[in-house]
């Protein structure tokens, strides 16, 4: 598996991004696909996850949203704030979504967004 995330960039607080997480052995169907935030000087903290076959998805919050299709998992944010500002991973891991990081085996290597006016 080797995770491949994309999409961030420098937004005005309000506006909108799509992040990208595909993975170049085809692998993303049969894991759940975390996406994390790593603020400046913070440890990664969940923000949504699109489980492969449990039901078990969930985004922190409401302006978030992910989803998935055959290639790739996808986070939409929308009205985003200054302190979404972080680098953004995206994660695998077997089994049902969770929001604990050490289960999830592998790792993208992150994607910044800066929100900022």
């Amino acid at each position: 598996v080797q995770l491949q995330a994309s999409g961030g960039g420098s937004v005005q607080p309000g506006g909108s991004l799509r992040l990208s997480c595909t993975d170049s052995g085809g692998a993303l169907p049969y894991y759940a696909v975390g996406w994390f935030r790593q603020a400046p000087g913070a440890g990664r903290e969940a923000v949504s996850c699109i489980s492969s076959h449990d039901g078990s998805s969930f985004n922190a919050d409401s302006r978030f949203n992910g989803s998935r299709d055959t290639n790739a998992v996808y986070l939409q944010m929308n009205n985003l704030k200054t302190e979404d500002t972080g680098v953004y991973y995206c994660a695998v891991q077997s089994g049902g979504c969770s929001r604990r990081t050490n289960g999830y085996k592998f790792w993208g290597q992150g994607t910044l967004v800066t929100v900022s006016s």
